[in-house]
């Protein structure tokens, strides 16, 4: 991994956790970055960058189980969730605003229902219908023992020729960031998502009146514009931003574009504007 800020240090939360943080000081409300299934906190690089430069407080770290974190002896959201509010603690953070993907979107959302967030930022993740069909084989077959192809020098290169469409340098860091895990507890970790239904947790919902800002690609085969559409609906202060020519890994493939949505909506949350 690329040694700079994000690199940040290891903080034990409590009788065997201990996740791996990177945070910088700067205008509140924070910014907290919460990778999806099989990532690290370094898959938001260019946004974490962004927001320093931009002045905020910044916060990224990787969830248990994944990237230099400690695994858990059982996994569920919940747990996620309540870390989350124990490093938010840890560091003095109240209010922040979540920058999710993928399955940290799921974690955001529960988040919400029983922390103040001053809004948050759903890239390529929702409430429901998250798994495609042929997720559960293939991460199945992954902890069975696939991973270990992943252990050959050659398996990340070829993973990314037929995975990622763009090859800019962005993509390049993020690639050089972002390698398939091998240890089996990051693919025990993952089986929470499945099947996640956020209504069918919550009947009666607290916390959509926060502002939402979801962001989709046109090429995502795992969250569509459809999907990204249904869960801006749901709160009513809130903006979709679709970009065609993107698939999930979006905030790397078109970093540009993200960056200026995400500081033009969070300049007009500040300023208490309706979307």
């Amino acid at each position: 991994m690329i040694q700079d800020a994000l690199v940040g240090s290891s903080i034990h939360l409590r009788h065997g956790v201990t996740l791996q943080v990177s945070h910088a000081q700067g205008a509140n409300p924070a910014v907290v970055f919460i990778h999806g299934e099989m990532g690290n906190r370094f898959n938001f690089h260019s946004q974490y960058e962004f927001s320093k430069i931009q002045g905020w407080r910044v916060l990224a770290y990787d969830l248990a189980g994944n990237g230099q974190s400690s695994p858990y002896k059982r996994y569920s959201i919940g747990r996620h969730c309540r870390d989350l509010g124990r490093l938010l603690d840890r560091f003095g953070i109240s209010s922040p605003v979540l920058c999710c993907h993928g399955s940290g979107v799921s974690i955001g959302l529960e988040f919400s229902q029983y922390r103040p967030i001053s809004g948050i930022i759903a890239i390529a993740g929702g409430i429901h219908n998250l798994t495609p069909w042929w997720h559960i084989p293939l991460m199945k077959f992954m902890a069975f023992g696939g991973r270990y192809f992943y252990k050959l020098p050659v398996a990340d290169t070829l993973s990314n020729f037929f995975s990622i469409s763009y090859h800019h340098k962005f993509i390049k860091q993020f690639v050089a960031e972002s390698f398939v895990p091998t240890d089996l507890y990051a693919y025990k970790s993952l089986e929470v998502f499945w099947n996640y239904n956020f209504f069918a947790r919550h009947p009666a919902p607290k916390n959509l009146h926060i502002p939402a800002l979801v962001i989709t690609g046109g090429k995502d085969l795992m969250f569509t514009r459809e999907m990204g559409k249904e869960l801006a609906g749901y709160f009513p202060n809130s903006v979709h931003l679709h970009i065609k020519d993107a698939g999930h890994l979006v905030m790397a493939e078109f970093v540009e574009l993200v960056n200026e949505a995400i500081a033009k909506w969070l300049i007009a949350v500040q300023l208490g504007i309706q979307f």
